[in-house]
């Protein structure tokens, strides 16, 4: 196969990481996934991300072990705690869930991963309309990087030119379910909560799990995903 049909796939194991990889598979592209284990408290999506790349049966999965928790500064890899119970949250300022250059740090890996193989494309599932006020998932951040990647690697000055590819960036999140839906993703396989209980159930109530489950309320779709008894709900 053409070397510039590989493409790299940022894989956490959430719905927008996974339905980006369904739609690079959709398009023909020869799939590499890579998740990133940065010390997040929620390491169960580790797992989903195996499984997906399991089930869209991947060319290649790679784990790779980066501990962000030693510098802290997120909620998601330190002992702040999770916001909870936001359910009409309208608030513009950026929450504690948010990892400290995150996206950056990742893409920057899948970037050297990506010219080691000969990719040229680069698939992130960063969404700018339910993204929950993370700055490093806008469309300048993307547009910034791809231009930095072709600055700074041996490929791109060479004229072997890198893409960033941000397929659901302007999508919402029912919108991202039910084309992931049509394309065969079986969500009962991914994660999204950030404090999952140690039964293995979903919170429900924080952030990532009110995203998606006013998600799939509004693509009309039944959640898969496994919640406590009683937990509330979202405005529905």
């Amino acid at each position: 196969m053409n070397s510039n049909n590989k493409a790299v796939v940022l894989l956490s194991g959430g719905i927008d990481s996974s339905t980006t990889l369904a739609v690079a598979r959709k398009g023909g592209f020869e799939l590499y996934a890579l998740t990133i284990r940065y010390g997040q408290r929620h390491k169960i999506e580790i797992e989903a991300a195996g499984k997906i790349a399991r089930a869209l049966q991947v060319m290649r999965h790679e784990i790779v072990d980066i501990n962000l928790s030693i510098f802290g500064g997120s909620a998601l890899t330190s002992d702040i705690d999770v916001p909870k119970k936001r359910f009409n949250d309208s608030s513009d300022d950026i929450p504690v869930t948010y990892v400290p250059a995150r996206n950056t740090i990742m893409l920057s890996m899948a970037l050297g991963w990506a010219e080691s193989i000969g990719a040229r494309h680069i698939f992130i599932g960063v969404n700018a309309v339910d993204y929950s006020g993370y700055p490093d998932c806008r469309p300048d951040f993307i547009a910034a990087f791809e231009k930095l990647a072709n600055l700074a690697t041996r490929a791109g000055v060479e004229g072997h030119l890198f893409k960033i590819e941000a397929p659901l960036i302007d999508m919402t999140k029912a919108e991202i379910i039910s084309l992931g839906t049509s394309l065969g993703l079986d969500y009962s396989l991914t994660h999204s909560c950030y404090d999952p209980l140690p039964e293995g159930f979903a919170c429900g109530i924080c952030d990532s799990c009110i995203i998606r489950r006013r998600g799939f309320v509004e693509a009309g779709i039944p959640d898969p995903a496994k919640y406590p008894a009683g937990v509330e709900k979202p405005d529905e």
